[in-house]
Formats: C-alpha cells, structure tokens, sequence
C-alpha cells in the first residue's frame, strides 16, 4: 500500500470545512478544469457530489486491496479537523474510490479525498474545503474554483479492436458456452474492450457531460481516470440500511415504444434471462447475509428501461448489524459483495477464473466498485459499468460485458456488447 504525503494521518492534520450554499445550478458544470485524474464525479438526477483537487490519496494493491483502502481511511479521517454546519451524509470529509475487478491486476485500488467537493441532496446544497488545518475564511464557491477553463471537444474519434476482434471475442463466447455446457460452471460473465482516440485532448467534462445527458436515471461517476454512468449500485450503505440493485439479463431496445414493451415483456417471461438474474439476486444475499440483521429479497424482478437496453433488476435491502460497533462501513460491504455472479458468474470463483483465462486481457478497474464514503463509512458503491479509462490524452479504453449461460449464441451476445459499448461511444462522439 502506497500512501501520498498529504494523506498520511502523522503530518498535520487536515480540516474539513462543510458551509452550505445556495443552490449552485447543474453539478457537472462546476468542474473547473479537464483533468480526468483529479476530477471526481457521482451524480444522479441532478443529485450528488463532484469534487476536483487532491488532498489525500492512498493506492493499494492485491487482495486486500479494499479493506486496505477502508482502513487507512478511517485513519485519516478520524484524524482530521471536521466542521460541519449541514450535518447530511455526503458532508464532511468524503473520500471518492475505485478498485480493480481482480485482485491479481497492476490498476490496483485508489481513494481520493478532494480539495473540494460540491454536493446536493434533497433540496440542500453545499460546499466542502479541505486542507491543512488553521484558521481562515469562510470558503465560497467562487474561491474554491479558481481559474475555470471552457469545456472542449474531443474532435474526431476513431475506434479499435482492444484485446480481441470483434470476431476472436464471438469465438471466445462460444468456447465459454462450450465449458458451461460440460457442467464446469453456470455462467460466466464475458467483457470486451474496444479502444478510442481522439483528435483532441480529452476533457473529462465533456463525457461526463454526455453521459449525465444520455442516461440520467444512471450513476454518473469520475474518479482517478475512470468515467462512466453505471445503472447498477452495488451497495448504498445510510444511517445503518443498506441497499444493492442487481441487475442480470438484458435486451436491447429497438427505438420503436410498442416493439420495445414486446421486448420488455419477453425479457420477464424468458427462462434464460429469469435463471440469470436470479443467480445474481442469490449472491448478493449470500454476501450480505453476514452483515444484516435482517434483509429483502423481492420475488420477482422488473424491468428497467434504459436508452440503449432493458434489464431485469431487482433491489435488496437490509439493516446492518451493528453488533460489532457500527458495523462494516459501505467500503467494506463492497469489498464483500464483489464479485458479484452480474459481474463474474456462477460459481463466482470458478467463473472468475474461466474468464481470466477466455477474455485475453485484464479488465483493469471495469465492473469493480467505484464510488465513494464519508468519514462515517456511509457511502454509495456502484459497478464501473458503461465505462472507460482515459489511458493517455488522447486515448480512452471502453468496457462492455455480457453474462454467458448454456442457452446464449455467440452472436446475440456481440450484438449485446455492442449495445453496451453505445454509452462511452456516443459520450466521445456527440
């Protein structure tokens, strides 16, 4: 585990200064400059935090590589000057997170605490400085920001074949039906990257723009050179519930309303995608089974409807057992809950290593939590899904991922990946 200076809890120590604000208009155009490394993002429907700046960092690896994140963050945190005049969660200090999906790769696992961070919820707006402790001024917005440059453009953009072809990943998709079909697991859940370059230098701003857009009932998120709008929470952790959306099976829209509540209405009744989902539904049960006191798992899913696709989703709920202290925060359910079987399969570790093997690269940060916490482990974790990893100032690698089971065709589920990958294509290109 790595740590920057300015995180490390034996120096000075850090305040945190909450103030509210009026109401500051759309989050996203906050964001003062075009860097995709200091840029954090995770707003909804208007709602959430963005953040720019580095005060603290910490960069671990391996297997441990969340809980190491959880634990030096409750150190910094318990260590820091806190004043807090709104008293909401996503006030306070708040550290913002991604992780690998394996433990095994390089991208390793990265929380950031911002310089500042802009929030809304419920009607409440705030603003929250963070910086070496002392007396001083009120912050305002205005100061925080600084010099603002103009959003631009990526000009033109060209995609490649990532680790795979288009064709070598079908093929790929058929030798993983082929071991499901002997009985070795039950699914594996199959990614593809695809690789854009741009004309221009990328300004983070205009994806998150786009995407925020294009898929507002999404999680749209940036952190540490990760972007994305994901429609699947992975846990939400608030005043001890917790919440997880599932979301497995999946059918792409046509552009036509009728055709599209045909489509909708076969995706609840097919058997395939119905098998799918529920081994998902169980695996975040038996994850969370540990940690609640008790907990919801819905009978039936519906059907969420997206611009590019429909998925089958289902929301479970708990309440955290608080036995021990306060209980694990919302880092420590996510390092719990993931893998999920919506990300890798089932058996999750057995189909985790079939697609290490069948997908030929390593997913990097993709399908893996991203998110963040506040000082109190109250936080929201999503799967890095519909997203990228800006590589360069002009390179950009997407992900999209499909669950494979015996009934899948090779080429429905390109077709898929395709939809998937529509997203990070039309945030680059619009």
């Amino acid at each position: 585990m790595s740590t920057a200076p300015a995180g490390d809890p034996a120096r000075a120590p850090l305040l945190a200064r909450t103030v509210p604000i009026a109401d500051p208009g759309d989050l996203l155009d906050l964001l003062p400059a075009p860097d995709a490394a200091t840029t954090a993002s995770w707003v909804r429907r208007g709602d959430g935090l963005v953040g720019w700046g580095v005060a603290a960092r910490v960069d671990t690896l391996g297997r441990t590589r969340m809980i190491d994140a959880d634990a030096w963050w409750r150190r910094t945190a318990a260590s820091m000057v806190v004043r807090d005049d709104v008293r909401v969660p996503g006030t306070g200090p708040v550290a913002f997170g991604s992780f690998s999906f394996s433990r095994r790769s390089a991208s390793g696992g990265t929380l950031i605490v911002p310089q500042v961070v802009v929030g809304r919820r419920d009607g409440r707006s705030w603003l929250t400085v963070v910086g070496p402790a002392g007396l001083g001024p009120t912050p305002s917005l205005a100061q925080s920001r600084g010099d603002v440059t103009p959003v631009t453009a990526p000009g033109e953009v060209s995609f490649t074949d990532g680790a795979l072809t288009s064709e070598e990943w079908q093929q790929a998709v058929a030798e993983v039906i082929a071991t499901i079909r002997s009985g070795e697991v039950e699914k594996v859940v199959m990614a593809r990257d695809v690789v854009a370059r741009t004309t221009a230098d990328l300004d983070v701003r205009h994806l998150l723009r786009n995407l925020a857009d294009q898929y507002p009932t999404c999680w749209t998120f940036a952190v540490d050179s990760l972007v994305g709008a994901t429609p699947e929470l992975l846990v939400r952790r608030d005043q001890g519930l917790v919440a997880c959306r599932v979301l497995a099976g999946t059918i792409q829209r046509t552009g036509d309303d009728a055709e599209d509540l045909r489509h909708a209405a076969e995706l609840a009744r097919s058997s395939k995608d119905l098998g799918e989902h529920e081994l998902a539904v169980e695996s975040v049960a038996d994850a969370l089974g540990p940690y609640c006191s008790s907990f919801n798992v819905p009978e039936s899913p519906f059907v969420l409807h997206l611009p590019n696709v429909m998925h089958l989703a289902s929301d479970v709920t708990g309440v955290i057992d608080r036995s021990s202290s306060d209980g694990p925060s919302s880092l420590a359910l996510a390092a719990a809950l993931h893998p999920t079987a919506a990300v890798g399969g089932t058996p999750t570790s057995r189909a985790v290593e079939v697609l290490a093997t069948a997908e030929r690269m390593d997913r990097g940060r993709y399908a893996a939590p991203v998110g963040w916490m506040g000082a109190d482990g109250d936080g929201e974790w999503g799967i890095a899904l519909r997203s990228g990893e800006v590589t360069g100032p002009r390179a950009v690698r997407i992900f999209a991922g499909c669950g494979i089971v015996a009934a899948s065709d090779p080429v429905a589920e390109t077709a898929e990946s395709e939809a998937k990958l529509r997203p990070m294509r039309s945030a680059l290109t619009s």
